[in-house]
């Protein structure tokens, strides 16, 4: 081969080289679909009843049921354990297992925990938020958060600023997504959700809110926070959205196995209905991507289960699950390296193309595999 000639051919193959390179980083980029993201959490709810569905040892009178049992093992009652807990989690176990992936199953060799070494809401709500646990935060009266969170740093950006909310029934998320410091639009706790000038039906919302006895000082029930949180999607089109729901954790520290079953598969509907009415609006359509988890686990045992707890062995699991567009569906996790809690946030934004580690070097790393 000639001079000229071999100059053709490194040229050429340079040229094709820089074409794949181009063509390889436009796949990707095509490839990249997410453009909201929503991140959904169910307090202390136990990846056992994930993973098994209804605890048979909690069926009885150690569950404190106050609801017919025949009539509870109906429902979320079988030998099988797949065909149980498909009854207990329908969309989570037909629709995300599907489509999407599951972490947490110990017995198949996946493990998820927590970082804080707390074991409780606020530490848990941080760490998720923030990437990173704050042994400073040791109580859930801790006031407002010090740490940035991944909601307000993407808040903060032009591209989503204003898009950014938060909706829980829980009074203390205020905190712990520092609502004067963040600016996030945020609907939380007992506070009446409907504002201005109120159609009938928004009205009779904030009477409900005003008028109904409550369980819990600082938390609302699930159904109250879901109504103005479908009409806010629906109006205001968030582009980051996190979703608090608390009566999982609350019926269990009443000892109420038969409420918590009944909140668990309440919120599994409450999920679907979400998924369901994003995917019917073309500005969601095939470009959302949903993050579900806990905030802590809880005891395992016949009176354990209420509680949760450096004091509470287990508590310290937990489990996560993510569908979307750019999730590859493989869902039950089985024989992996351990995830962790603090390694949500940086999957937020990485799911929006962002990378949170530079702004917040202690953040953990992204989940692997799900994008």
């Amino acid at each position: 081969m000639n001079r000229l000639m071999g100059a053709v051919v490194v040229i050429a193959m340079a040229m094709g080289f820089v074409s794949g390179a181009a063509g390889s980083a436009s796949a990707q980029a095509s490839i990249a679909k997410t453009r909201t993201v929503v991140l959904i959490v169910s307090d202390g709810l136990r990846w056992q009843e994930i993973f098994t569905g209804a605890d048979p040892a909690l069926l009885g009178e150690h569950g404190g049921i106050w609801a017919d049992a025949g009539e509870l093992k109906k429902r979320f009652w079988s030998d099988d354990v797949s065909e149980r807990r498909k009854a207990l989690f329908p969309f989570l176990w037909t629709t995300i297992a599907q489509q999407g992936q599951i972490f947490g199953n110990q017995s198949k060799g996946s493990v998820a925990r927590v970082t804080n070494g707390m074991a409780f809401s606020y530490p848990g709500y941080n760490e998720m938020i923030t990437g990173h646990p704050d042994p400073k935060i040791d109580s859930n009266g801790f006031g407002p958060n010090p740490n940035l969170s991944v909601f307000e740093w993407l808040n903060r950006s032009p591209e989503f600023h204003g898009r950014v909310a938060v909706y829980g029934t829980w009074e203390v998320f205020q905190n712990i997504f520092n609502e004067k410091r963040s600016g996030l639009v945020m609907q939380t706790g007992w506070d009446p959700p409907e504002k201005g000038k109120l159609t009938p039906r928004q009205e009779l919302m904030n009477e409900l809110y005003r008028s109904t006895t409550r369980l819990d000082g600082d938390d609302t029930y699930n159904s109250f926070i879901q109504i103005p949180l479908l009409e806010y999607v629906k109006t205001a089109q968030p582009r980051v959205l996190f979703v608090g729901y608390g009566e999982t954790d609350n019926w269990a520290h009443s000892g109420r196995y038969d409420l918590v079953l009944e909140s668990a598969h309440g919120f599994d509907h409450f999920v679907q209905q979400l998924w369901d009415q994003m995917q019917a609006m073309p500005e969601y359509r095939g470009s959302t991507t949903f993050i579900l988890t806990t905030d802590h686990g809880r005891g395992s045992g016949l009176v354990e289960w209420k509680e949760h707890g450096v004091d509470e062995k287990g508590s310290e699991n937990i489990w996560i699950a993510v569908l979307g567009p750019d999730t590859p569906a493989r869902g039950e996790r089985e024989n992996i390296a351990p995830v962790t809690q603090a390694q949500i946030a940086a999957t937020v934004a990485a799911f929006l193309g962002k990378n949170y580690r530079q702004e917040v070097p202690l953040a953990a790393p992204p989940l692997p595999d799900v994008r």
